[in-house]
């Protein structure tokens, strides 16, 4: 219904405050517009905030001096000939599942920048802000199956959103699935509000102050409307509620990822990527060990060891893993030499990540770092390699061109998919 038609009148100041409502955290940026998808194949994202250390996990180095190699032994792996940080036994007994690699590097050295490069594939500018990943993703294919294309678990990270796509492509936030009282904070709506009050509330929508026609003209209120039904839709989907649900889940199996954010937001990204998310990205915090490296990770390590080796085998023997390309990643690694503080400081030179599904082979280590795990030895990978690889996993086209902000901007720039992780 148009503005000239309507007969109910309310003021600039109802229309601002109807129009930054949000049903239970489901804000109109977080809902995207549907559309028709080109790829069956999804993305779950396990992100190391802060950076990972190379040396403490995949790429240990035990013949360096001990301020080089740190505190821990190594391990075989499944593989023979590869070794692994002695932190990692339950990856290191399923390395025949995913491929690492030791050569990635960054350009960036500070966690924001780097994290908008690792969650982009683009090297951050003072012109722009790149969309993420999930954003192009939702960009391009839309929803499926009724639900949001990309999720964010715990929470958003400040990197971690649509740039010059606009807010309507900023990841919708699941909250913390490790928590006792854990309910999904954008599929429900405040207390005491029942549906059909929320829907006339977002009805309001479409009776705003006929002043406010060249808003309507610039289409920012229609965008508003639709976000508001998708909201609406959504927050009345049993197929939501269900994706959601991780108490359908058995307890052993909860169990066997572990309690705790990393775990269970992992257990709850398999369970949105069955039902048809396409991108998931989980945060695993507490990477950035400018002191005590070690006691941190004696703690840290193991938790995501649980929780990537869990999700891998599950995924796999759901069939899942096919068609899911599965990434552990940071922003950087971590200094070569332990610190003053016994730490490790950032470290863009070189660093590891893992990958798996989608045709990614197993057991395989794609590069290597020199004796010191300071710079690529060979086969050096960059940001934007790994960002064409992921688009191209995805059946994104890595030279397609966005026109944002007056240019041509390209969805990615320079990248070349990783050869090694197609089969």
């Amino acid at each position: 219904m148009q503005l000239s038609s309507m007969r109910t009148r309310y003021s600039r100041r109802d229309f601002l405050r109807v129009g930054g409502m949000s049903l239970g955290g489901v804000s109109l940026p977080r809902l995207l517009a549907a559309s028709t998808g080109r790829s069956d194949v999804s993305c779950l994202v396990y992100f190391h905030t802060g950076g990972l250390c190379q040396h403490d996990s995949f790429d240990p180095k035990p013949e360096a001096p001990r301020e080089i190699r740190g505190g821990f032994a190594t391990i075989p792996t499944s593989v023979p000939g590869v070794r692994f940080s002695e932190l990692l036994p339950r990856c290191a007994a399923g390395f025949h599942r995913f491929s690492v690699i030791r050569s990635m590097f960054s350009l960036e050295a500070i966690h924001e920048k780097a994290k908008q490069y690792a969650f982009s594939g683009q090297r951050p500018n003072n012109a722009y802000k790149h969309p993420v990943y999930g954003s192009v993703v939702a960009n391009e294919l839309g929803s499926r199956n009724g639900l949001p294309p990309f999720v964010v678990i715990p929470r958003k990270d400040i990197c971690a959103d649509a740039g010059f796509l606009g807010a309507a492509y900023d990841p919708f936030i699941a909250g913390d699935p490790a928590k006792e009282d854990f309910s999904v904070q954008d599929l429900s709506l405040p207390t005491g509000l029942g549906l059909e009050e929320a829907r006339g509330r977002a009805d309001l929508l479409s009776a705003l102050d006929a002043r406010l026609e060249s808003v309507e003209r610039s289409g920012v209120v229609e965008s508003m409307d639709h976000f508001y039904q998708k909201a609406l839709d959504l927050v009345s989907s049993p197929e939501a509620k269900r994706a959601f649900d991780l108490g359908a889940e058995p307890e052993r199996l909860r169990d066997a990822y572990g309690r705790t954010t990393g775990g269970q937001g992992a257990l709850l990204a398999r369970r949105l990527i069955e039902a048809g998310v396409r991108l998931v990205t989980v945060f695993h915090g507490g990477y950035d060990t400018h002191t005590d490296n070690d006691k941190t990770n004696s703690k840290l390590y193991p938790e995501f060891d649980q929780a990537f080796s869990t999700l891998l085998e599950d995924m796999d023997s759901r069939g899942l893993l096919e068609r899911t390309l599965v990434l552990a990643i940071g922003e950087f690694g971590r200094t070569p030499e332990i610190n003053h503080s016994a730490g490790r400081d950032h470290w863009p030179g070189v660093f590891s990540i893992a990958a798996a599904g989608a045709g990614v082979p197993g057991g395989q280590v794609v590069g290597s770092s020199d004796a010191m795990g300071a710079e690529p030895r060979d086969r050096a990978v960059s940001i934007e390699d790994l960002g064409a690889t992921v688009y191209r996993k995805l059946g994104i086209d890595t030279h397609k061109e966005y026109h944002a902000l007056g240019r041509p901007i390209r969805i990615n720039d320079g990248g070349q998919p990783i050869r090694e992780l197609f089969a």
